[in-house]
């Protein structure tokens, strides 16, 4: 399950183009909303805010610290500088604890594919997330797949096959493919170059086989 990170905050007085001064002196601006408390301004430490971000992405749960009362939230939108790739501003969502929350969960894959491996197949990989809907407190920080389940050229994991625990639901298309293995292009066009060979060949002993019927009936 996703770990919980704590970021300290402090309420912002400071709002609209002055909040460059904050940044100046190392501030971010912040934002919490949600449909059980009322937005507020906040601001926060530059570098303590890049190490939760960096550390909890969007999946992990982050508490912030507001004049010692706590606010268990996910970081929603992260603006930069386009340039210098700095964080100007960040807007985050507080949860209700008892209440189910839905985003994306980035999906990792494990292992090696034997059909990769040792048949020489091509892994054809779908989506890169999930969504999901669950309690914030049994939000994954990702979603595993074991590529070694996948034996033999052809096999494939769809969203069905994926076993989560029961208290999350994956909203995507059960019949959604995530990851398959088939076979090389160069591969395929030297079966089907067989293929056409054997259908000529046959093509070619059906129309002997003609030939020698009606020769055999003209003799008649």
């Amino acid at each position: 399950m996703a770990q919980s990170f704590t970021l300290e905050t402090e309420p912002r007085l400071i709002t609209g183009k002055k909040v460059k001064r904050l940044r100046q002196d190392h501030i971010v601006p912040l934002n919490v909303y949600g449909n059980h408390i009322q937005a507020q301004n906040l601001q926060a430490d530059y570098r303590q805010l890049e190490v939760v971000l960096l550390n909890a992405g969007g999946t992990n749960l982050i508490e912030l610290q507001l004049q010692g009362k706590p606010i268990n939230v996910l970081a929603r939108e992260v603006q930069r500088d386009p340039l210098k790739g700095t964080i100007e501003h960040v807007d985050f969502y507080a949860v209700d604890m008892e209440s189910r929350v839905t985003l994306d969960v980035p999906i990792v894959f494990e292992n090696e594919s034997p059909a990769v491996t040792t048949q020489d197949g091509l892994l054809v990989v779908g989506p890169n997330s999930l969504s999901i809907e669950t309690l914030p407190s049994q939000l994954p920080d990702q979603i595993s797949i074991d590529l070694a389940e996948l034996l033999n050229i052809g096999d494939s994991i769809s969203v069905r096959d994926l076993e989560l625990d029961e208290v999350i639901t994956i909203l995507n298309n059960p019949d959604e493919t995530l990851v398959s293995v088939i076979q090389p292009a160069a591969a395929r066009g030297e079966e089907e170059e067989e293929l056409e060979d054997a259908e000529l060949l046959a093509e070619g002993e059906d129309e002997v086989a003609e030939d020698g019927d009606a020769e055999e009936e003209e003799s008649i």
